[in-house]
């Protein structure tokens, strides 16, 4: 492995393990570090909130916004009581072994116990790494919220959402980002920001939903065109500014790692413009403001995995297939198979984060202009790994997102009444209009 992989690799186990840390506190690393934190909670309220809202119809507007705000609070309370422990204690793990801890974090550090006001993850507070983390965790429940829109019960959403940041996001933030002993950590996986974490994690559970919750009604033969498209590219807007937080701040530093995410995030959000614009552009003899805003996320998430790793060059070609292949899920592939995803999580997140999950394992390589594969592998080799790890997030996201719906359904009507559909779910969840006239 690189050097800069090693010290990634030594940032993670220090932190999770809790282990003494004798490096002195860098205020710049902290600064940055509380920056990229806020960008990360600013790309779901208001980021994902406006993007999401403005694409629903007028009359689900603030049931959408509802859901964020309320997973953002869910999701911080659990993160506090055993989430964080869940995910990033290295209690019981061993690099090689395969064990019930490579799955999932012990609970030694629930109800952050042993978190102290001085204590470090490297050169910044502990407090800090935890919480820039609780934000992935946030958004990535927050995105499945999109497949769902203007038909699930907000009761049985939180339910779903306390279940599936548990037993899913939790357990695969773990294997991935643990550190020595954790399941695709060992297996040798890159995925610097979140392209199987985060993206193809929430991109299949998105699938599973629409297909269990069945389609809005109307669909696909009465037209439900976005309320708002103005709501709709700001939140793009403020997606891509936070996106850097995302990634840069994934580096955990302010350093030259954290300086070519930021690069390869623009690189790659820019080519997915053009990619999402060229494509729609020659099949539909016009370019969409949609369109644009579609490819610029498409563009983000792909890149997302493979932000630590590649370069420039890499960044440009993730991205302009992330632009052209998401529009072609987005579009074809929906018609084609007939799923009612209301706000194509499963066309951007879950095959952007498959395009650059896989791709990653080639413009992660030197020669490439690329921080380097994994020590001893070669592209082929780097390129398996990915694809391996791909599949088993869908298969684990897929069957678990599958059993709670299940689960919850079981207990809670998981969608509203058709009555209820047609009213809106404003006033029939929330007694409120989200426009008065």
């Amino acid at each position: 492995m690189n050097r800069w992989l090693h010290g990634l690799a030594a940032l993670l186990a220090c932190g999770v393990a809790g282990a003494q840390d004798t490096t002195a506190l860098n205020a710049g690393d902290t600064a940055w570090m509380l920056t990229a934190t806020a960008l990360v909670l600013f790309m779901n309220l208001p980021g994902l909130a406006l993007f999401y809202g403005g694409l629903v119809r007028a009359k689900n507007v603030l049931s959408v916004l509802m859901q964020c705000l309320a997973i953002t609070g869910l999701v911080t309370v659990i993160w506090v009581l055993y989430g964080y422990s869940a995910t990033f204690s290295t209690t019981g793990m061993e690099q090689g072994v395969v064990n019930f801890n490579s799955i999932v974090g012990a609970f030694d550090k629930a109800f952050f116990a042993g978190v102290a006001r001085d204590g470090l993850v490297l050169a910044i507070p502990e407090s800090v790494f935890a919480t820039f983390q609780l934000t992935f965790a946030i958004i990535t429940v927050a995105l499945i919220v999109g497949a769902v829109a203007e038909r699930m019960r907000f009761s049985a959403l939180l339910v779903f959402s306390a279940l599936w940041v548990s037993l899913v996001y939790f357990p695969m933030a773990h294997m991935v980002w643990s550190g020595n002993g954790g399941l695709l950590w060992d297996w040798g996986v890159l995925d610097f920001a979140g392209g199987t974490v985060v993206h193809v994690n929430a991109g299949a559970a998105a699938l599973v939903a629409c297909l269990v919750l069945g389609k809005r009604k109307g669909f696909p033969s009465s037209a439900m065109p976005p309320h708002n498209l103005t709501y709709t590219v700001i939140g793009a807007s403020i997606l891509w500014v936070g996106w850097f937080g995302f990634n840069a701040g994934s580096a955990v530093a302010a350093n030259a790692g954290a300086g070519m995410a930021m690069l390869v995030t623009q690189v790659a959000t820019a080519a997915g413009v053009l990619g999402w614009m060229a494509i729609e552009w020659a099949v539909h003899k016009k370019p969409s403001v949609l369109g644009a805003a579609s490819g610029a996320v498409a563009g983000l998430v792909a890149i997302t995995p493979a932000s630590g790793t590649c370069g420039p060059g890499g960044a440009l070609v993730i991205g302009l297939a992330a632009g052209v292949l998401c529009y072609l899920a987005a579009t074809r592939l929906k018609r084609a198979l007939g799923y009612d995803d209301s706000l194509d999580v499963f066309g951007v997140h879950a095959i952007g984060g498959i395009i650059g999950a896989v791709l990653t394992g080639v413009f992660a390589d030197a020669s490439l202009g690329g921080a380097g594969l994994v020590e001893g592998q070669t592209i082929a080799g780097q390129l398996w790994i990915q694809v391996k790890s791909v599949l088993f997030t869908l298969g684990y996201s897929g069957v678990l997102t599958f059993a709670i719906l299940k689960l919850v359904g079981l207990v809670l009507p998981l969608r509203v009444s058709l009555d209820e559909e047609t009213e809106g779910l404003d006033l029939v969840l929330h007694d409120e209009r989200g426009y008065n006239l």
